[in-house]
């Protein structure tokens, strides 16, 4: 298929999945948000027609495979270095290997669907050169291209609320049409876990 989607993912390993959410709940019951933020990505993933890769960081949980129920999904480790160089990385492999259409997401955002990802394809068919899905923490959760892009990936100040100005700045200057899909929130520390519970549930939050 000519559309790739790239999944950005870690390991399931205690101590080591949302370590940021972790120091206010606890790594155990990080471990259980951060699962269930995988089974919503899949979820979502597997709603979409496209050339799929999951890129993983870390080392793999010493109970076996964790990802074994992503069917149609190909695996592939993350190459050391930072995000951008980790994003470049998985970009420029899914064009060498024929992609017209790329588009990034990683696992933090439980509001993210299928209809997202199918709309971000379907504007870089019809007329955007770039798809960002705006993040509320000032990133991305999205990021979509028809060809590479490497000026996205360096000199960005990542896991700041600047990363998606710049990028757009990078757009602007390339020349870049761009299409922005809804607003989105990352699931990073207890605030972010506690609006999202209140969201799911209609007005009460409880970690679980």
């Amino acid at each position: 298929m000519a559309d790739h989607l790239l999944i950005l993912a870690r390991h399931p390993v205690l101590g080591q999945a949302k370590t940021r959410l972790a120091r206010a709940i606890g790594p155990a019951a990080a471990l259980r948000v951060y699962r269930e933020l995988l089974a919503r990505t899949r979820a979502a993933a597997a709603g979409v027609a496209a050339t799929k890769t999951l890129w993983l960081a870390g080392e793999p949980p010493a109970g076996g495979p964790a990802f074994a129920d992503w069917a149609g999904c190909a695996q592939r480790p993350q190459p050391p270095g930072d995000l951008g160089q980790r994003l470049h990385a998985a970009f420029a492999a899914a064009f060498a290997a024929g992609a017209t259409a790329a588009v990034v997401v990683g696992t933090d955002c439980p509001e993210l669907t299928a209809a997202h990802l199918q709309d971000a394809f379907r504007r870089l068919a019809a007329h955007a050169d770039v798809v960002v899905g705006p993040a509320l923490d000032g990133g991305y959760y999205l990021l979509g291209t028809r060809a590479l892009v490497p000026d996205f990936f360096v000199d960005k100040p990542w896991s700041t609320p600047a990363v998606l100005a710049a990028t757009l700045a990078d757009a602007h200057r390339l020349g870049l049409r761009v299409a922005q899909l809804p607003a989105l929130a990352d699931v990073d520390t207890a605030d972010d876990l506690a609006a999202w519970r209140a969201r799911a549930a209609g007005g009460a939050a409880t970690f679980r």
